[in-house]
């Protein structure tokens, strides 16, 4: 009789055991941590921290002024006579991005006895912190100085100082064309002998500029644009559910002088040096588009004045018609080294 009593007190066990399980709650799983998105780049114009490595080692790293942001990489092309200059802006809406950018045009212009040199320059938040007025002269004007330093360098360097051509993309792009379409910044009369080296250029060949800082002309051209009010130092009102743009757009009329010194549509004129702009997408005037910052509708209606005024300009998209040189690597070579032809 004693293994049935044990058995049932086993039994009873058991089953209390069982309840006491259910009721308990069970231990939650550790929740799996989201991967981390990675750090957004910040460009600190440390050559150390470069957003990509540099296909080729510059021949210097080299400050052209004051600021952290103000150094510029230098690659020297073999060559016995005095060679042409890319002058590369690196884009990232004046914001970001780096001189390492330069590497899709490098390797190119060395193997055609081009010099080049990639610069970098103050950000937008350089520029307000610097309290320059608005934003985008900061990068723009570091830009000009950079290349009168190179001009400097001219014997130093074995550059020809005649011929010199930018290239970018972007907001680099943009500056590019400013720089092409922009009177002379040199000063004769300066006691700085960098001051005294023009700013003007042989040519521009850029990728997917921005050829207008007018709001109105880019929601014109392209319906939900939503580009440039940080360039003027314009932002939005969230109270007011007012976006940047609006704000932009809304601020146009008082800004208008700034528009008119910084804008490239504004500057040109039939005496500028020949300008190439590459777009990866066709245009689609307009209407709204997937990527309204760099819209082909840019490329168009530059290129559309520029025919106005009877200045050189090459536009190229898929699907363009006349095209003559099918990327800036192309457009640089003609115009710096057209013996190469």
């Amino acid at each position: 009789m004693r293994l049935p009593l044990l058995a049932s007190v086993v039994a009873l066990s058991l089953g209390v055991a069982s309840l006491l399980a259910a009721d308990t709650p069970a231990k939650p799983k550790a929740k799996a941590e989201a991967p981390k998105a990675p750090a957004r780049f910040q460009n600190d114009g440390n050559p150390e921290h470069l957003k990509s490595p540099l296909l080729i080692k510059p021949d210097e790293n080299v400050a052209y002024g004051p600021h952290r942001m103000q150094v510029m990489y230098f690659w020297r092309a073999k060559s016995d006579k005095p060679t042409p200059l890319l002058f590369y802006i690196h884009g990232g809406g004046w914001t970001n991005g780096d001189r390492s950018s330069v590497n899709g045009m490098l390797k190119e212009a060395l193997a055609a006895g081009i010099s080049v040199v990639s610069v970098e320059y103050r950000t937008i938040k350089d520029s307000t912190e610097d309290k320059v007025v608005p934003p985008v002269k900061g990068p723009m004007l570091d830009c000009a100085r950079a290349l009168q330093f190179c001009r400097s360098k001219a014997k130093e360097w074995n550059l020809d100082k005649t011929k010199v051509g930018a290239a970018g993309g972007s907001a680099g792009a943009c500056t590019s064309l400013w720089l092409a379409f922009h009177d002379e910044l040199a000063d004769p009369r300066s006691e700085d002998p960098i001051a005294r080296e023009s700013t003007r250029l042989t040519c521009a060949a850029v990728q997917v500029p921005q050829t207008s800082l007018d709001p109105k002309q880019m929601r014109e051209w392209t319906p939900n644009s939503r580009y440039g009010s940080h360039a003027f130092g314009i932002v939005g009102d969230a109270a007011k559910k007012q976006s940047s743009f609006d704000a932009f757009y809304d601020a146009r009329e008082k800004i208008m002088p700034w528009i008119k010194e910084y804008s490239p549509y504004e500057l040109v004129t039939r005496d500028d040096p020949p300008v190439g702009l590459f777009f990866g997408t066709p245009p689609n005037l307009g209407k709204d588009e997937k990527d309204p910052t760099h819209t082909a509708n840019f490329g168009v209606k530059l290129k559309e004045h520029c025919d106005e005024i009877k200045a050189p300009c090459e536009l190229v998209y898929p699907g363009a018609p006349n095209v003559v040189h099918a990327n800036p690597n192309d457009y640089i070579k003609a115009y710096l080294r057209p013996e190469l032809k």
